[in-house]
């Protein structure tokens, strides 16, 4: 039915001037669809019995599941979560991957955008998903309770806006993570009171559930039930604490379209390696001639470390059903299927990390271009990697030396501060908090990746980088030979950076940025840092506020492999940073 623009313009737009009315024009012609709606959600943080591995035991929960529930909402939604603390742990939620453009009170770590949601209190977090569609997750940001605090978080495209790959026949969260029989918060307090790494878990999990590999688990196995000739998207994440992980099906082959809510040229593999933190979209063709048969998924670690790991593997199973879509009532052992376990590269596999991870190429084309920084304002150096520090006097250590672990930025071991940076920064109350003399480039340079320098100690402070609103920033991250070579995993909040460049040894300022990628680079929020070598990585910073920087790897944040990223605010109102919401939680 045709309606008249007259009848659809307010009084307002008609008394305005001319500018006026256009803008009015302009919100007319925006689809309803297109604004966004509001989602809402309610997290009860409360204790559940879990048994796992023929162990039960109280474990941190959201809404008494583990992991916990699902988030969907589509790109332009207002995502409101009401978090409500019924356990005696402080809690705080991290939206991860979110970009939370001025949203940076609802980003979540604790002591650095809040003080953490105390017992018998409440916190809604209110943030919009702005530019982005794929796979994210969401997890506890405080100590190690997101060992069973996490879930998935989906953002769908726009409403009548299409993948840019085949539409899938159905979608499937897949979370890798960890459990242990022990109360893993008492095994990092453990750890940081002895000086010595922590125990691993007991097993890795699918979906929560350890599967047919492990000891008294074999009806805890998650099972993928799949039609012949129908395509299904995986939603793969790694919510594992302290673990790279290499992942397959057997006699399938993968198409990877997405990482990190960021969709990717499509390339096909046999095998995946996901780093803690981040998340890798897949299509899996389920086969045509395949009808009641069943073939192993399968995941373990990748570790070059020299520290102790769970070296154990962790099955799924992928189970087709009939050409009719019936699901098989075949029953089977594991001796039936233990052949169809997929090969996987050893522990060590650095050659595939290295081959796997140059083949993430962006789109970069008209609907989803790549907006590299051809130009930077702030260069930065970083080291990261393991250290230690002096034992206390009159007590026995079981770090190195004697000494107790700990890792840094810089050689900087991050002092996690009692009262949250953010509202320090808002309301300039830095003063005893936290200084912003984080070093841009390592105080005393040595052989990065060769011969380790005498003395392995850091410092330790609560240190930020500042920058200037807009300002074109590349962070170059070298790992380091220091108490062992291995990969680190390097989130940054509220931010996704390209990564231009990596590769093995020490940078080299001279030539290596000859070999940037400023056309198509993969876009993230998570990168793994070479073992023994460097990534290159460039961003906007077009969003202000206070944002954490830090190692994936739980234990290595637990021994201050972290830093704060300061953004300044710009001139325009929407260059600035709120003020916080009336229900912050109080230190």
């Amino acid at each position: 039915m045709a309606v008249s623009l007259y009848s659809l313009l307010s009084p307002t737009c008609f008394l305005a001037s001319v500018s006026f009315v256009m803008s009015c024009l302009v919100l007319l012609a925006i689809p309803a669809s297109a604004a966004g709606i509001t989602k809402h959600y309610t997290f009860e943080i409360r204790l559940q019995n879990v048994t796992r591995l023929c162990h039960t035991k109280s474990v941190v929960t959201v809404n008494g599941k583990f992991p916990g529930p699902r988030i969907v909402a589509r790109e332009g939604d207002n995502v409101q979560v009401k978090v409500v603390n019924h356990v005696s742990n402080n809690i705080s939620i991290h939206w991860h991957g979110v970009r939370q453009l001025q949203s940076g009170w609802a980003d979540g770590p604790s002591y650095i955008t809040q003080c953490p949601i105390q017992t018998g209190q409440s916190y809604l977090y209110n943030f919009t998903i702005t530019g982005q569609r794929g796979t994210l997750w969401w997890h506890a940001h405080i100590t190690w309770l997101r060992a069973s605090v996490y879930g998935p978080f989906i953002i769908l495209p726009k409403n009548n806006v299409p993948y840019p790959f085949p539409k899938p026949h159905k979608e499937v969260p897949i979370l890798f993570g960890e459990w242990w029989n022990a109360d893993p918060v008492a095994v990092i307090n453990q750890a940081l009171q002895t000086g010595a790494g922590p125990n691993v878990s007991d097993s890795y999990t699918i979906n929560g559930l350890p599967g047919p590999l492990y000891n008294c688990s074999a009806n805890e196995t998650f099972k993928l039930k799949v039609k012949p000739g129908k395509t299904y998207l995986l939603r793969l994440i790694n919510a594992a604490l302290n673990d790279d992980l290499f992942f397959s099906i057997a006699n399938h082959t993968l198409t990877v379209v997405e990482t990190d809510a960021t969709y990717v040229k499509p390339f096909r593999t046999d095998i995946l390696l996901i780093a803690p933190g981040q998340t890798t979209n897949v299509l899996l063709e389920a086969k045509h001639h395949l009808a009641n048969s069943t073939y192993f998924m399968a995941a373990r670690p990748y570790f070059t470390g020299q520290g102790t790991i769970d070296n154990s593997t962790i099955a799924g199973i992928l189970e087709y059903g009939n050409p009719t879509g019936s699901v098989s009532g075949s029953s089977f052992t594991n001796t039936s299927i233990t052949s169809l376990l997929p090969t996987l590269p050893p522990i060590n596999g650095t050659s595939f990390f290295a081959n796997f991870t140059r083949k993430f190429r962006s789109l970069a084309n008209a609907q989803f271009p790549a907006n590299v920084p051809k130009t930077v304002d702030k260069h930065f150096f970083f080291t990261v990697g393991l250290g230690s520090k002096p034992c206390p006097k009159n007590q026995t250590c079981q770090g190195p030396n004697g000494s107790k672990f700990a890792a840094s930025m810089n050689n900087i071991s991050f002092n996690l501060p009692t009262t949250a940076l953010l509202q320090s920064y808002f309301f300039g109350k830095s003063n005893g908090v936290y200084t912003t003399d984080f070093p841009s480039v390592p105080l005393k340079p040595f052989n990065y990746t060769g011969t380790p320098p005498n003395s392995t100690f850091v410092v330790n402070g609560t240190k930020a980088v500042v920058v200037k609103f807009n300002s074109s920033i590349e962070v170059v991250l070298q790992g380091t030979s220091i108490l062992g070579a291995e990969s680190h995993p390097l989130h940054i909040h509220g931010y996704n950076f390209y990564v231009v460049g990596q590769g093995f040894g020490n940078f080299d300022p001279k030539n290596d940025p000859a070999k940037y990628n400023l056309v198509d680079p993969v876009e993230r929020n998570t990168v793994a840092v070479p073992p023994n070598g460097w990534v290159a990585v460039r961003f906007l910073a077009d969003n202000p506020g206070v944002w954490f920087f830090h190692c994936h790897f739980d234990v290595h944040l637990s021994w201050g492999l972290e830093m704060a990223l300061i953004v300044l605010d710009g001139k325009l109102p929407n260059q600035k940073l709120p003020p916080p919401p009336s229900d912050l939680p109080k230190c």
